[in-house]
């Protein structure tokens, strides 16, 4: 071991990372940059090397800067795709304290720490001095240009014009921009060369450019005339030297690409040695003067560069091969000393053992009874959670049924103003006001515990912030004319749009008008202002200028239940802890500022951006908040005039509730034939057995619930196509979407208005006639327009294969289909009847009637085949029912098809 260790250096250099953000490598030259650094690499196995492709694109290259910067490498080698967008991450590296080396174009800023790089200007002077003395100091010029904005682009094209500018007789004709590939010279410098014949002699910024505009000017006929100037001078097959050798390129300007110096100077910085801050590498003009003997030097330049890269392999073998052979001496050493120890320790190590697993085994125990107490509290706490979430809900449920019981006559006497008195009619709305309260009570309340068990999602649309508060403030319009109060909306924007749940700021934004109409007097102002805050936010605040919140209880305003000493004695203590928390489960916030005597302002902020937590939105009606004519206090519209009873349509009203049974029953029974059913058991067995025209059924039934129900139904092709309505004090909108899934036509939360209800029986009723004559149209001989997605379309479309596949059977018969479909006669007629509204007999005639006007079109056919054809027992019948259905004969119809063929 200390043999091995004093064949060991004696100093040890530190491990350098160095970053590397090329512009591309799409091209030879910085192929050539990247090939001279490794080389130069190769010498320092210490450095760590990382190298960035930007693939020609600024925002990508700043990306891979930054993070680069973040990965704090020990030096930064920039080549910019652009000068401005890299100056500032530049100057950023560098006064963070890491060296920032710039590799050929140059940033806008002189914050740097060394540059390496050709003289552009230079290079375009050079060139141009060449281009006068090539053409006697007289002539046209075309100049090819690089990436507008990069530095070697601007510097070139300024040095080539200072030389052309001490030859007055040289012009400047045209300019291209190339962006330093070729494919944008073959497709832009056609339409210029051909604009300017003139031209004599053409600069392009780099060889292969220069090749490219050789390539346009040999397809023009003009190869022999123009001459070519390039930049980079590479050597190999395709580059400057061979083009210039081959005669395709005048000349090339040396360009140096670099990497080699740019290395060098990076481990003089990282090393505190004296460097030079800028670093320019000469040029120099290779035409066919110098370039037989430029290009064999580089050709053995780049030999040499790969025996040194051959060599570096061959030494990095034998380093890797001497460490190995050095490891495996320090093991061989290492283990006979750790062999000494082990046994030294053994003994030990076991008496240890049995002491330590004597305390883990205690340990164990512990941890784990401490375990299962946590896992029996959290499992207690769960139950509990659960526990009262369910009494929230059956407590709601409960409230919601009597609520029904008390609004639905309350809003049906209130209907008809002439049979009540002034008195009876304040008295009812007073009646009807606080029970509209008290719902709304028990929806916050409900609100609350879903907050507060984090059961409430926020489902979002994106839309447009203000036209919805705009769409609530109207609803306060009526109270603030009657009150005086001056009414204001001012939107900073006409159109703010995010991504928002409606039903959750719609309880926000309400809460906080209805407060402030609440506490501001008569002829007071309130103000709703709308405008975007800092950091991706949109503020919208309500302002009023009435009694304001004592300092006091300014504290605790937001608490649940928590009154103030000026609240008003009606109030519940909700209404702003529940605004606060939907605020909140909106990734927003709530605050305010008050002064007691001088009004309130609320300021809810909100993101503009789509949170990572908000679901889709399920599609939902929008309805107006519950308790807002507690503010109007005014009339409610006249109620449409009802229509005329309809006492051939039957209802059947499934409710477990006698109260509500009745109360259903005495709404419903001057319009419909009304039946009841106490479960829902009963209630399937009578659905089946009397095919009413319409179900009503309450989700919360013993045993058999409403949605087995609503799925039985759906679910039995007898009762399929009976239009369902369920109703329920369940709200939510997932118990909504449960109900819509069982197969429900309908779903109404209690309470509910019963001229609702009348009126959307009678809306499903109407639907149900247009869905009737949509099967009669689309079900044809051809059968194929009957998709059987649903019960109803699978019955309807077995019945019509059926008669099709006996149509020419004079003798089919009602009582055949009904046993091929496995069903009595009267069940099929009564099904029939209802989704098509005509009888078996009828519909299998105009099946028949439309398969025989097919077939009297085709060409050949007789009147008297087509009758057999189609199953009618005689031509002179099927003459008739033809006749009785399309007004004219078989014959005439023939007759008039084959004439309008001519």
């Amino acid at each position: 071991m200390v043999g091995l260790a004093g064949c060991a250096p004696k100093t040890q250099e530190p491990v350098y990372r160095i970053g590397f953000s090329q512009c591309t490598t799409n091209d030879a030259w910085r192929r050539a940059m990247l090939a001279g650094m490794q080389k130069e690499l190769s010498f320092h196995p210490n450095v760590q090397f990382q190298m960035l492709d930007a693939r020609n694109e600024s925002d990508l290259q700043q990306r891979q800067v930054r993070e680069l910067i973040r990965q704090k490498v020990d030096l930064l080698l920039i080549s910019p795709n652009e000068s401005g967008p890299l100056t500032a991450l530049a100057e950023a590296a560098y006064n963070q304290g890491i060296p920032v080396v710039i590799l050929d174009r140059r940033t806008t800023s002189r914050l740097y720490t060394a540059y390496v790089g050709g003289n552009n200007r230079e290079v375009g002077r050079t060139a141009g001095h060449y281009a006068a003395q090539l053409l006697g100091g007289r002539g046209q010029v075309l100049e090819i240009l690089g990436t507008p904005g990069s530095s070697p682009a601007t510097e070139r094209d300024l040095g080539f014009r200072q030389a052309l500018a001490g030859h007055p007789a040289l012009q400047l004709t045209a300019q291209v921009n190339g962006n330093w590939q070729p494919a944008s010279v073959l497709r832009r410098l056609p339409a210029v060369l051909r604009a300017h014949p003139e031209v004599d002699l053409i600069f392009a910024h780099n060889d292969p450019m220069a090749q490219a505009a050789y390539q346009v000017a040999r397809q023009l006929g003009r190869a022999g005339h123009i001459r070519i100037i390039g930049v980079d001078g590479l050597a190999g097959p395709g580059n400057g030297l061979q083009l210039v050798e081959d005669g395709i390129l005048k000349a090339t300007l040396l360009y140096p690409t670099g990497g080699e110096e740019a290395i060098r100077t990076a481990l003089h910085i990282l090393r505190q040695e004296p460097y030079e801050k800028e670093n320019v590498l000469g040029t120099m003009i290779i035409d066919s003067t110098n370039v037989g003997t430029m290009r064999p030097q580089t050709e053995l330049l780049a030999q040499q560069r790969q025996d040194i890269q051959r060599q570096q392999l061959l030494l990095q073998e034998d380093l890797r091969r001497f460490a190995s052979q050095k490891t495996t001496m320090s093991l061989l050493l290492t283990s006979l000393v750790v062999a000494v120890l082990l046994g030294a320790l053994a003994w030990r190590s076991s008496r240890n053992n049995r002491r330590i697993r004597q305390v883990l085994e205690g340990q164990n125990a512990e941890i784990s009874a401490q375990r299962n107490q946590i896992a029996q509290l959290a499992e207690d706490a769960r139950r509990a959670s659960e526990a009262k979430l369910r009494f929230f809900t059956n407590f709601s449920h409960e409230l919601r049924t009597p609520l029904t019981l008390i609004l639905g006559p309350v809003e049906d006497l209130l209907s008809n103003p002439d049979d009540l008195t002034l008195a009876q009619r304040h008295d009812l709305k007073l009646v009807r006001r606080n029970t509209q309260r008290l719902l709304q009570l028990v929806n916050q309340l409900l609100d609350f515990r879903k907050i507060d068990v984090g059961k409430m999602a926020v489902r979002a649309t994106e839309g447009n912030l203000v036209a919805f508060v705009r769409e609530l403030m109207d609803l306060f319009e009526k109270a603030a004319h009657r009150r005086g109060i001056t009414f204001r909306f001012r939107p900073a924007e006409p159109v703010i749009t995010l991504w928002f749940d409606g039903a959750i700021l719609d309880k926000v934004f309400y809460n906080l008008l209805s407060n402030a109409f609440k506490y501001t007097p008569d002829g007071g102002q309130i103000t709703v202002s709308l405008q975007r805050g800092p950091a991706s936010t949109v503020r919208v605040s309500v302002e009023d200028n009435g009694r304001g919140i004592a300092e006091v209880d300014q504290p605790h305003i937001m608490g649940w239940f928590y009154q103030g000493s000026q609240a008003s004695p009606n109030g519940s203590g909700l209404g702003l802890a529940l605004a606060d928390g939907l605020t909140r489960l909106h990734e927003g916030t709530l605050a305010f500022r008050s002064q007691s005597g001088h009004g309130s302002t609320f300021e809810v902020t909100l993101p503009l951006a789509r949170p990572a937590t908000f679901l889709d939105a399920e599609p939902a009606p929008a309805h107006a908040p519950l308790a807002l004519d507690m503010l109007l206090d005014d009339d409610p519209a006249p109620p449409h005039p009802a229509g005329p009873a309809r006492t051939a349509t039957t209802v059947l009203v499934i409710e477990d509730q006698e109260e509500v049974r009745d109360f259903l029953v005495q709404k419903l029974q001057p319009h419909f034939q009304v039946s009841t059913a106490a479960d829902g058991a009963t209630g399937l067995r009578q659905a089946g057995e009397t095919i009413p025209d319409i179900i009503v059924c309450d989700v919360n039934l013993p045993e058999l619930s409403g949605l087995k129900v609503a799925v039985a139904l759906k679910g039995d092709w007898r009762t399929s196509h009976i239009p369902l309505v369920l109703l329920t004090a369940h709200g939510a909108p997932e118990q909504q979407i449960e109900g819509v899934q069982a197969g429900a036509d309908l779903y109404l939360t209690k309470p509910f208005n019963p001229t609702f209800l009348v009126e959307s029986l009678r809306t499903l009723l109407r639907n149900r006639d247009q869905q009737r004559e949509h099967f009669r149209r689309e079900l044809s001989v051809n059968t194929a327009t009957v998709a059987p997605q649903r019960v109803d379309q699978k019955f309807l479309a077995d019945l019509t294969a059926i008669i099709e596949a006996n149509l020419d059977r004079p003798g089919l018969s009602v009582d055949d289909i009904a046993r091929s479909l496995g069903v009595s006669q009267m069940q099929l007629y009564r099904k029939v009847k209802a989704l098509l509204g005509t009888g078996v007999t009828d519909y299998i005639h105009g099946l028949r009637l439309t398969k025989a006007r097919q077939l009297l079109l085709q060409d050949g056919s007789t009147v008297a085949q087509v009758a057999y054809q189609t199953g009618f027992s005689s031509p002179s019948y099927f003459a008739t029912l033809f006749k009785g259905r399309y007004q004219v004969s078989p014959s005439e119809f023939k007759a008039l098809h084959a004439a309008n063929q001519y």
